[in-house]
């Protein structure tokens, strides 16, 4: 039962004060692991704290990131409680002294978290609960996959079992809830760049839990519980004020009682759960009485619709329509779902049916008219009867039509004096010819033609015709049903041949999306299968397999499909000489499916099984050439990917053999200047080392040193690029002093380049980075090192570092030639080699390769920039935040 509008607000006001005083909870909600909700917490926090407000940290896992761990500079962070644990020792969460401390806001992270034995709670979720009873306003964090009521969902999206869950109840106490999203591409990012986790669980989590395709269907679900806790609060607030405006429209079923009451319920969730939309069913009682047979209809009605999940309600009114308004502009409906309803014929006349009603009156709603299943039935086979229809059901047919003609005839004859009574059996020759094959309208037309003579042509009741115009005006009436009867069936039959040609174009359409939606050979056989069983009714397998080896399943639809070994047989078969066979041909007929070859016999790709219901006559014409056309173009798509992979390998190879080419090109210059300046200064010591002074002596072995310690660059240039290329380079991260690391560089340089002057503008405070150091520095090194290759001898090389927000930036300026810009991005490529790039008249050009690599490792990224007065500038950027004060 129903209550009125004033009761309803009544009871929003008196809920939006109790819960007003009882959720005091925060819940930063994110759809995965990493996308920031910790940090958005924090950042909370830290605004609160500017504002004045007591904050403490009661509970904060930053998992060692480091732009998270700089938030809690400034909070007051509780102690936590050490306990012993099965020999190891645990830091927890300390209630009581957080109960103790009774701060404003209270920072509790991980809701999901299970505690240890012995505690005064098992789960983390019963500790807040216990704070929001004592009056202390909690922030916390909370994964989508940790709701007890989306595990199963989870579970089938993710197959991962989420055993650590908060019941939803416990959301109901949250005053916010703030969704944290990130787009899987760049949560992805992180995970490779070892923000989120280690770097050997990294690579499990993104072939398990952290693929994009679920993390967009948790970022979904994620976004449906913020609205639908949105949407709540927004309908009790708004009722609370006398009116609703919800952001998810509500689906409401109105039924009568009546046969179709259950179908009306089944469509409305069907339709709710394909919007995402709650949902309800009402019967308005407007007092009259109510058959028991009718009430019990009803009572089926709204248990059905309570056990799948909906409302189930009674409204009582005068009126069915004030009353379906009414709930719909007091609850936010958006869909009103009615059926065929039993109006008196005189309602409809004059606008006064319920779905006249509502169609004048509900504009502002969608109104959906929902028939019986009976009805649709009835309906289907009334728009099929053309094609279903027998031999003895046509003549069936024309002879109603013709009795009716001559009875209105007859009529027309006796009362009317209708000039040319021949036209009205014209009219149903017609009718019948547009409606039957040719044989039943020339049998029609004979007929008309018979009976005219007979009933209505002097002489009557004889066929004699006295009158020679008469006997024109018969035999042209004849005539003229002829030709009518034959264009009527011709057009009849272009008609059903245009809806075949339609609907074989519709399904070839369809198929042809899907196989170009689909980029694998098994996507096209799963694609393939789905349409078959969809256009054929019947079961599908798509065969498979290695030359030379047995055929097997390899996508099917249903998911149950199973051969026997006579169906494996004649699909073996049908590969082997390109034919179809099994059922339906004259090849191993015994078999239960229709086997279709994909491909050729030169090029065959598996064979299609059709198993149609066995008590089904041989597919009709159209039906196995929309078959057959299916099939051949599922061969086609497999030969395309086929085809394509075939490409992509060899694209493969092609550039690795460009790489291996460049790559021998490059070294054997390039390691064999050194070499031989190295093996000529050797062999003159060797030779003439007696006999030389010592001077010179000295100018060869400084040769030697020089040239193997170019030597050696060359070769750790190599190594590094492919450990980078292979992902196998590990940073170990530490904090380094700024200053210090661009000194180290700075001298390595000056044993080079001694005459190079170098001039450093950074700020006086000391930066700190969290970086590995060695390959910061050698990054750096190789930049400054091409800078001084392009620079002129007396020119100085600047570099200038700026931190501005959560960058810092290292600007290395030379006063070479500068490059154009269409080529600044082409010189961070490998073995890029020009005047201008990276190896300029020497190098293996990999140089600023590997210094990308490097910095981009460390989640940073390199740009090749113009000068101010000429030349290059080569910008790092790095990310930086504050150091914490532990690393301090």
């Amino acid at each position: 039962m129903s209550e009125s509008p004033r009761e309803a607000r009544a009871d929003a006001l008196l809920e939006s004060v109790r819960t007003a005083q009882g959720r005091c909870l925060k819940i930063f909600l994110g759809a995965a692991p990493g996308v920031g909700k910790t940090y958005a917490m924090l950042s909370a926090a830290q605004e609160l704290k500017r504002q004045g407000v007591d904050v403490v940290v009661g509970l904060v896992e930053t998992h060692q990131r480091v732009e998270t761990q700089a938030l809690l500079e400034g909070l007051e962070v509780l102690p936590r409680r050490v306990v012993d644990y099965r020999g190891r020792r645990f830091e927890l969460f300390d209630l009581d002294a957080a109960l103790t401390r009774r701060p404003a806001v209270l920072l509790v992270d991980e809701l999901a978290h299970t505690n240890l034995p012995g505690g005064r709670h098992e789960r983390r979720w019963q500790d807040v609960a216990e704070l929001l009873d004592a009056g202390i306003e909690v922030y916390t964090a909370l994964n989508v996959q940790h709701l007890e009521s989306l595990n199963d969902q989870v579970r089938r999206i993710t197959q991962v079992k989420v055993r650590e869950t908060v019941p939803d109840a416990f959301l109901d106490r949250a005053r916010d809830m703030v969704l944290i999203d990130l787009p899987p591409r760049e949560l992805i990012e992180r995970l490779r760049q070892g923000r989120i986790y280690r770097p050997d669980m990294a690579a499990a989590a993104l072939e398990a839990f952290f693929s994009p395709t679920h993390l967009a269907a948790l970022r979904e679900l994620a976004v449906d519980t913020v609205a639908g806790h949105i949407d709540s609060d927004l309908r009790s607030h708004m009722l609370a004020r006398g009116g609703a405006m919800p952001v998810r429209r509500r689906v409401l079923a109105a039924i009568d009682g009546y046969g179709q009451s259950d179908d009306l319920v089944r469509v409305a969730r069907r339709i709710a759960e394909r919007r995402g939309a709650p949902w309800s069913v009402a019967f308005v009682d407007t007092g009259a009485s109510i058959e028991p047979v009718r009430r019990e209809r009803l009572d089926a009605a709204m248990r059905l619709a309570r056990r799948l999940g909906g409302e189930a309600m009674i409204l009582r009114g005068h009126a069915v329509v004030d009353e379906l308004l009414a709930h719909a502009d007091r609850e936010g409906v958006g869909q009103i779902l009615i059926g065929r309803t039993r109006s008196r014929p005189w309602a409809a006349l004059i606008g006064r049916s319920l779905p006249q009603q509502l169609l004048r009156r509900a504009a502002h709603l969608e109104l959906t008219i929902i028939a019986t299943p009976a009805e649709r039935l009835r309906a289907r086979m009334r728009l099929r009867m053309p094609q279903r229809k027998g031999r003895a059901v046509e003549y069936q047919i024309a002879h109603g039509v013709m009795l009716v003609a001559f009875v209105l005839t007859w009529c027309a004859d006796r009362f009317l004096s209708v000039a040319n009574l021949s036209l009205i059996l014209l009219t149903a020759v017609l009718v019948v010819a547009a409606r039957t094959r040719m044989s039943v309208a020339f049998y029609t037309a004979t007929l008309a033609f018979l009976g005219d003579n007979f009933l209505f042509t002097a002489p009557r009741y004889t066929l004699t015709i006295a009158n020679a115009d008469d006997a024109i005006t018969v035999c042209l009436f004849f005539a003229a049903a002829l030709i009518g009867s034959r264009l009527a069936t011709r057009l009849s039959s272009q008609v059903q041949a245009l809806r075949s040609a339609h609907a074989h174009a519709r399904v070839m359409l369809a198929l042809g999306q899907r196989l170009a939606a689909s980029t694998d050979a098994a996507g096209v056989r799963k694609a393939g299968a789905a349409a078959l069983a969809q256009v054929l009714g019947c079961e599908v397998a798509v065969l498979g397999g290695e030359a030379g080896q047995p055929l097997y399943v390899m996508a099917c639809s249903p998911n149950d499909v199973v051969l026997d070994a006579l169906e494996a047989g004649a699909a073996a078969w049908s590969q082997q000489h390109g034919e179809a066979a099994g059922r339906f041909t004259q090849t191993l007929s015994a078999s239960t499916c229709w086997m279709l070859p994909l491909g050729t016999v030169e090029q065959p790709a598996g064979v299609v099984a059709l198993r149609f219901d066995p008590a089904r006559d041989e597919p009709a014409p159209d039906e196995r050439s929309t078959a057959l056309a299916m099939v051949q173009d599922i061969g086609q798509a497999l030969q395309r990917v086929r085809l394509a992979d075939t490409l992509e390998s060899v694209r493969v190879q092609g550039e690795t053999e460009r790489l291996r080419t460049a790559l021998l090109s490059s070294v054997s210059h390039d390691l064999r200047s050194p070499l031989s300046s190295m093996v000529g200064s050797a062999e003159t010591l060797l030779h003439f080392g007696p006999q030389l002074a010592t001077d010179e002596r000295r100018d060869l072995l400084t040769a030697i040193l020089g040239e193997g310690q170019r030597l050696d660059r060359y070769i750790q240039n190599l190594l590094d690029m492919t450990r980078l290329g292979h992902g196998a380079l590990q940073l170990q991260r530490d904090w380094t002093d700024l200053a210090e690391m661009i000194a180290t560089v700075c001298r390595r340089l000056r044993k080079l380049c001694p005459q190079l002057p170098i001039v450093l503008e950074m700020p006086q405070d000391p930066l700190m980075l969290h970086v590995h150091a060695a390959l910061i520095e050698q990054a750096l090194f190789n930049i400054l090192e091409n800078a001084a290759r392009f620079s002129p001898p007396d020119a100085a090389v600047r570099i200038v570092v700026k931190q501005e927000g959560d960058g810092l930036y290292i600007d290395i300026h030379d006063q070479g030639p500068g490059i154009p810009e269409e080529e600044r991005m082409q010189i961070f490529d490998m073995f890029y080699s020009v005047s201008r790039g990276d190896r300029g008249g020497s190098g293996t050009g990999l140089g600023l390769a590997i210094c990308r690599g490097m910095v981009a490792a460390h989640g940073g990224h390199v740009e090749a920039l113009p000068g101010e007065g000429g030349g290059t500038v080569i910008r790092v950027s790095l990310p930086w935040s504050a150091v914490p004060e532990e690393a301090a």
